[in-house]
């Protein structure tokens, strides 16, 4: 990515993007013909996030090498994150003498209404998470913004008494009011604008772009509900 946009990589914050990088030019890249008018750039290309996740993959393996871990995939946004960070990590175990035996659960979270996060919190499929006693946790989630919602859920899953709880988070956002919930291992620091794709929506759109953009003001006006 261009030097002017983007400090070195801080294992703590990952890579950081700062809050006036344009973006790069869509005509630079392809995207689904669908959503044209409906973006203003691509922050993050898909090459640059696979080539990220595999770092991730490294520092887990590094960090949690020989540990039996459950794997807990926040839906619906965090799921192509979760699968190419596991098949990542599965890669690496496959080629060292380190090996990181993973079990994979699905919990959903929805708090967004347009591109507004809400109060109202529903966690969907958590209800009982107590096969979690005494394991190695590690929560996979697309974005954290405020880290409201990643606490709430942290404090739920608490509950169940796991031996140890890790967080990879694919993006960080610059938000006013944070509360400081950084995951233990993040992709990228980006600046607070509305992101989409590869996995992450606008009401259920973009999850089928590779590419992670910034929703232009039309497409938001054009998929609000």
């Amino acid at each position: 990515m261009a030097e002017v946009a983007v400090q070195s990589e801080r294992r703590s914050e990952g890579i950081v993007i700062n809050d006036d990088w344009p973006g790069y030019c869509l005509d630079l890249f392809s995207y689904p013909a669908h959503y044209s008018g409906d973006l203003d750039c691509v922050i993050v290309p898909h090459g640059v996030i696979m080539d990220r996740t595999e770092r991730l993959a490294r520092n887990i393996m590094d960090d949690l090498g020989d540990h039996d871990i459950v794997v807990l995939c926040v839906l619906k946004g965090g799921y192509q994150f979760c699968a190419d960070l596991v098949d990542r990590i599965k890669a690496l175990s496959r080629n060292s003498n380190r090996t990181i035996p993973m079990r994979v659960h699905f919990i959903r979270l929805k708090s967004y209404l347009n591109d507004q996060s809400t109060e109202d919190l529903h966690i969907v499929g958590a209800e009982d998470l107590s096969f979690l006693a005494g394991k190695n946790v590690l929560i996979v989630e697309a974005i954290v913004g405020t880290g409201k919602t990643m606490k709430t859920l942290l404090k739920h899953v608490e509950a169940f008494r796991p031996k140890m709880i890790k967080v990879a988070g694919l993006l960080v956002k610059r938000v006013p009011h944070s509360s400081a919930c950084v995951p233990d291992y993040v992709g990228f620091e980006i600046p607070n604008r509305f992101v989409v794709g590869y996995a992450l929506d606008y009401n259920e759109y973009f999850r089928d772009l590779n590419h992670i953009c910034v929703i232009s003001e039309s497409g938001k006006m054009k998929y609000k509900i």
